[in-house]
């Protein structure tokens, strides 16, 4: 296939799974189980959608690679100051184990879907087979969000069936990303700085939601500025190309997904975008915003 060809397949996937799949993390049915379970309630919200507490966050998504410290999310999400991932996990394990949370994250997250577009919508049996024919697919090697979910099993349920598949397809990309990125030489920092230019964002303004400090942005700059990616303000032309190739590394990751599809990604996206549309009518997801693209919230 095709690297352009291959690149639109990929991201258009990404983009029909993200707010079906992400909503999980803005959830009303996820934030009020968390609190049952000793976390603080949502904050607040933003863009319409209801934000999570932090160290429910951390805690609820790395449980589903069992109760591992804060050392070990840190690293498996990849975009976030561990100096804020650490202690948040910490605080987390004293409040519940892996096992309760992640029930609480799936049951809020499948809770939150079956209010808006219904616990069972149409055709949702299809979709259950073609994403498992998809998620079949991959390894699990150097993914370990990916491998995480994909210890759970995958339920009976149709529309749980499909959250729990959806998330393992939505991290195996970001897990690839990770890897993109980190080949590249990029670190958490320079990325962040890239990506929100790359999404046509502010300089510094998503990549300070990942809590790293004003002295380590400006030390990710100055290393972009040195090579040549940046200049004062934003992106000089080897700099677009270096975020792009990230991206392109990115999709080529998901080929077998893309090929085990084939022809039927069209039905598939035909389905779970509507889908996806009245997610985010219903507030559950961002209207649009950073997470499209990238699949890390």
């Amino acid at each position: 296939m095709a690297t352009d060809t291959l690149s639109t397949q990929a991201r258009r996937l990404g983009s029909v799974l993200e707010p079906v799949i992400g909503q999980t993390y803005f959830s009303p049915e996820c934030h009020a189980g968390y609190q049952a379970l000793g976390f603080d309630p949502s904050p607040g919200r933003a863009g319409g959608v209801a934000l999570p507490d932090g160290p429910a966050y951390f805690t609820s998504r790395g449980s589903v690679m069992g109760q591992v410290p804060g050392e070990l999310v840190a690293a498996a999400f990849a975009v976030f100051n561990p100096d804020m991932v650490i202690p948040a996990v910490a605080l987390g394990w004293t409040r519940t184990d892996a096992a309760t949370i992640c029930a609480a994250r799936t049951d809020g997250a499948v809770g939150q879907l079956g209010r808006l577009i219904g616990p069972s919508p149409d055709r949702v049996e299809r979709v259950v087979e073609l994403l498992t024919r998809a998620a079949d697919t991959l390894r699990p090697e150097g993914r370990p969000m990916y491998a995480g979910i994909r210890s759970l099993g995958v339920p009976d349920d149709p529309l749980t069936a499909v959250w729990r598949l959806g998330d393992m397809l939505r991290e195996y990309r970001g897990d690839a990303h990770t890897a993109a990125w980190t080949s590249a030489g990029f670190d958490a920092t320079e990325i962040g700085l890239l990506s929100e230019l790359y999404l046509g964002m502010p300089l510094r303004s998503y990549s300070r939601t990942r809590a790293w400090t004003d002295e380590q942005l400006d030390e990710a700059h100055d290393r972009l500025r040195s090579r040549g990616l940046l200049d004062d303000v934003g992106f000089t032309d080897a700099g677009r190309e270096a975020r792009e190739a990230v991206e392109v590394a990115t999709d080529r990751q998901m080929g077998p997904v893309i090929a085990a599809l084939g022809h039927d990604i069209d039905e598939l996206c035909s389905i779970m975008g509507p889908w996806g549309a009245t997610v985010r009518a219903g507030g559950g997801y961002f209207a649009s915003g950073p997470h499209d693209l990238g699949g890390r919230s």
